[in-house]
């Protein structure tokens, strides 16, 4: 991922439909598209990037062209560095004080919820996962301070709290060092071991 300073992302529940809005927000304005493509149950996304006019004018050709597949969508014109980096993957070391979780239905809702958090609160967001291997859920992790990540729970969870289907999170003070430990080799079961 580059520099740019907007990121938005459409989930779609067709895969055909998603595809031709894709193909629409790209020709729309000069965007990168950062990840597009299938993930389970059989969902659609578009994940793109580049500066605030053109994301915003392709997100809104990728929301009309697919509109009636559209299941969730969210744009983030200033988009915390720290979700811009674990959208591309990046991860930081997992802290021993206290480790919060914020598990959203959609992609677009965790990548909000991160959003908001990071920059209402002193944590690191640790690993972010967009839907494969989660049967289309959004899964953010973050570390800190007791209270800090607390209030990111709270703030993240809050962002999306209007949204159809709630988000479920956890705050884990002091957790235990082999979890940790193991979680930092993969979140997956049955990986990093």
């Amino acid at each position: 991922m580059s520099d740019a300073p907007a990121i938005a992302l459409i989930e779609y529940t067709s895969v055909a439909l998603g595809t031709r809005a894709a193909d629409a927000l790209a020709k729309k304005a000069p965007v990168d598209i950062v990840r597009v493509g299938t993930f389970q149950p059989g969902r659609f996304a578009v994940l793109f990037e580049g500066d605030v006019a053109s994301v915003q004018e392709s997100f809104a050709a990728g929301c009309q062209y697919g509109a009636e597949s559209v299941l969730d969508r969210v744009l983030l014109p200033d988009v915390n560095r720290s979700v811009y980096d674990a959208v591309g993957g990046a991860t930081t070391d997992w802290s021993p004080d206290t480790l919060g979780i914020i598990e959203t239905p959609t992609l677009a809702a965790v990548l909000e919820a991160a959003d908001a958090a990071v920059k209402g609160a002193n944590v690191c967001i640790v690993q972010l996962r967009l839907g494969d291997g989660l049967g289309g859920k959004g899964l953010a992790y973050f570390t800190g301070e007791q209270a800090d990540v607390e209030a990111a729970i709270e703030i993240g969870c809050g962002r999306i709290a209007n949204r159809s289907a709630p988000a479920c999170s956890s705050i884990i003070p002091r957790w235990d060092d082999a979890l940790r430990e193991k979680l930092s080799r993969s979140t997956r079961f049955g990986e990093g071991w």
